[in-house]
């Protein structure tokens, strides 16, 4: 059966993998999108009452309008948003067929990109991946029960139940709100001094005031030391303290699939950031008319890349592309 080749592959099919394809639409380039699950798949597991940061319009790709009942959209609006972008631009996706493996064709320039359902060859490659498919675990006794969950989507199935959240950024902050709002008796066990300084401005004084009043009950400076069918430990600045315990919500955060990346032989740096070697300028990696958009760009630094501003990376990288024909 002979390989379909393309002039570019597009790895990812969030927001940003769109952006991209949108752009290659405008430049006259033919490219195919390869998606693990369904269309933009992270925002689809966000959860599903949560409210961006951002406003609707710094949401928009390809110069599409984004119209939102308020100001700034929910989850269900965002994915309406991008369906109807996929659909009336008819963009040319491949959903639920993930990537496994990319390598250089010998004595050429190509790629080939092999999937479960078949291969393509590639002249260029852009990795959209995010970040938001590998949970940064505890290493922590009990971790892998499965009363501990790293993705948060809705409160329904914790009340009345005994719940621990582990974090104080958006994520962690937004669980333990709607999970007490619900009838749950919420704990919160925080690594620093207080709620995290990038939570959404208008839920950080819901959260101190009812961690203040006590209605939900915080740690500060410790860390959960291990997990039982029952029970946590938390490491406290007091001492260890053992508590009741249903349902252990770890919003520890996430990272890049580095393996993939390293598996393509894109150079990551050696400190803790893992940040990937790319041009500034073109998005182009180490690799060979290999580039990078969105979250992915960050490594370890997941809060510096957004739909908001890697939107950018789109034009960046078709222009480079276009320039190269």
């Amino acid at each position: 059966m002979e390989i379909p080749a393309y002039s570019l592959v597009i790895v990812g099919g969030g927001p940003i993998g769109l952006a991209c394809a949108l752009e290659a639409q405008v430049k006259g380039i033919d490219y195919v999108i390869l998606e693990k699950g369904c269309l933009v798949n992270s925002l689809y597991h966000y959860p599903s009452g949560m409210t961006f940061f951002s406003t609707s319009e710094r949401l928009e790709i390809g110069g599409i309008p984004f119209v939102s009942n308020s100001v700034k959209p929910v989850r269900m609006e965002a994915l309406e948003y991008y369906r109807r972008v996929a659909l009336s631009r008819e963009v040319n996706i491949r959903l639920f067929e993930p990537v496994e493996q990319i390598k250089q064709l010998s004595g050429s320039a190509n790629y080939l990109v092999t999937t479960p359902k078949g291969q393509y060859q590639a002249t260029n490659i852009i990795i959209a991946t995010g970040f938001y498919d590998i949970p940064n675990l505890m290493h922590i006794p009990g971790e892998q029960l499965p009363k501990v969950k790293h993705y948060y989507h809705e409160p329904h199935p914790y009340a009345f139940q005994k719940v621990v959240v582990i974090g104080a950024a958006n994520s962690a902050v937004d669980a333990a709100l709607e999970t007490y709002r619900k009838g749950a008796a919420v704990t919160m066990v925080i690594q620093g001094a207080g709620v995290g300084e990038r939570v959404k401005y208008w839920v950080k004084p819901d959260i101190e005031n009812r961690i203040k009043e006590g209605s939900i009950k915080a740690y500060f400076h410790s860390h959960l030391s291990a997990i039982s069918e029952k029970t946590v430990t938390i490491r406290t600045p007091q001492g260890p303290i053992t508590i009741d315990n249903d349902w252990v919500l770890a919003m520890t955060g996430y990272q890049p699939n580095f393996a993939f990346l390293e598996s393509i032989g894109i150079k990551l740096s050696d400190d803790s950031l893992r940040l990937p070697a790319y041009d500034h300028e073109t998005m182009e990696t180490n690799m060979p008319n290999i580039y990078l958009a969105g979250v992915v760009c960050g490594g370890m630094n997941t809060h510096k890349w957004f739909i908001e501003n890697s939107r950018i990376h789109a034009s960046q990288i078709l222009n480079h592309i276009d320039r190269k024909r």
